[in-house]
């Protein structure tokens, strides 16, 4: 079965646009290195919890919009290769391609695929 790796981040509203040219070059890369799919989710409904939350597991701040995202890779196999791969990738430099957001307060993990309905 498929790999995911997922992403929540607090994206200051302002850099929506920029946000999104920084993900078109990140998901072409991902692409060019073995991921299947790129899907980014800009937060429309994300409430904020009185024990746990999106917006307070990133610290999100009043100004900020919740992003969601994932990569679906054939195999955790090809997608260490292609971390790997995009690590080295002179594209993926902060130089190249900032981060228009915090990156410290960046969320991830990969996953194994348990179900796919």
């Amino acid at each position: 079965m498929s790999y995911i790796d997922c992403f929540v981040a607090a994206v200051p509203s302002g850099n929506k646009e920029k946000y999104i040219q920084h993900a078109k070059i990140a998901a072409e890369i991902f692409k060019e290195y073995g991921a299947l799919e790129v899907v980014e989710n800009w937060g429309d409904d994300v409430p904020d919890g009185e024990i746990t939350s999106l917006p307070m597991a990133v610290k999100a701040e009043r100004n900020e919009t919740i992003v969601f995202s994932w990569v679906v890779w054939p195999s955790k196999e090809i997608r260490d290769s292609g971390w790997g791969a995009m690590m080295e990738d002179p594209r993926m430099s902060p130089e190249n391609n900032p981060m228009p957001f915090d990156g410290k307060r960046l969320i991830y993990g990969g996953f194994k695929t348990i179900l796919k309905s």
